[in-house]
């Protein structure tokens, strides 16, 4: 007999179970326990690769694997079997545009992207920057977390196609002066030189030393807001 107590207009049954018999939910922990093993066996031919670092590409794929295996898990009219041939579907395009990328160079800059210089030489690649949707307070948080704390302590720093930010420091002796990213630092910009000092663009780290009197516009970026740069060193 099947069992349906209303509350206050509210079907109990139907609430947790939906229109399905209770024994269905036993179906559906077997449905889940056969996706859960599909979706590691299928990870594992995909190889490491596939899950050490996602691209955009891999990152569909990955979400795709997640909505052939979901819908048959608690609907009681999808077949497993249909999922197996999504599942094969995926793999197989999986394996010929990996093969693509391995091949072509312009086919893989299409599908996966391609590494972009953000900072040089202790400021700001500033046309590359202004391409990615990247903001800088969020750059900042990510190099004060690698222990930098101003620009000029910087090489080069790449933001590599998986989104991580790799850099390149310069040696202690050959350290510049650059825009300081430290909060209280930043919030310290100037419009006017009152003191002699390297001061350095608040918009692209542009970094010179300034005399009271001085043009106020970045001849870089044409910014008028500037923060007293320093050259501390990086500690580690």
């Amino acid at each position: 007999m099947m069992l349906q107590v209303i509350c206050l207009g509210i079907s109990w049954k139907e609430l947790l179970v939906g229109d399905e018999d209770w024994t269905f939910l036993w179906e559906i922990a077997l449905r889940s326990f056969i996706m859960i093993i599909a979706i590691i066996l299928a990870l594992r031919i995909l190889g490491k690769r596939g899950v050490k670092q996602l691209s955009i590409f891999e990152l569909v794929v990955i979400i795709s694997f997640g909505s052939a295996a979901g819908d048959p898990m608690i609907y009681k009219e999808i077949g497993v079997v249909t999922s197996f041939v999504v599942f094969i579907v995926i793999i197989t395009v999986y394996r010929l545009i990996t093969y693509l990328i391995g091949r072509h160079q312009g086919f893989e800059n299409i599908m996966e992207g391609k590494s972009m210089c953000l900072i040089k030489e202790g400021r700001f690649a500033i046309n590359n920057f202004k391409a990615e949707a990247l903001g800088t307070q969020e750059l900042f948080s990510e190099l004060r977390l690698k222990g930098v704390s101003q620009l000029g302590q910087i090489e080069i720093a790449i933001e590599e196609i998986s989104g991580e930010i790799s850099v390149f420091y310069y040696e202690d002796k050959d350290v510049r002066y650059g825009l300081p990213i430290m909060p209280a630092m930043l919030k310290q910009k100037v419009t006017t030189f009152s003191k002699q000092g390297h001061y350095s663009c608040s918009s692209c780290g542009f970094t010179e030393e300034k005399h009271p009197g001085d043009l106020v516009v970045c001849k870089i970026c044409d910014t008028k807001e500037w923060v007293l740069a320093c050259n501390k060193k990086r500690v580690t």
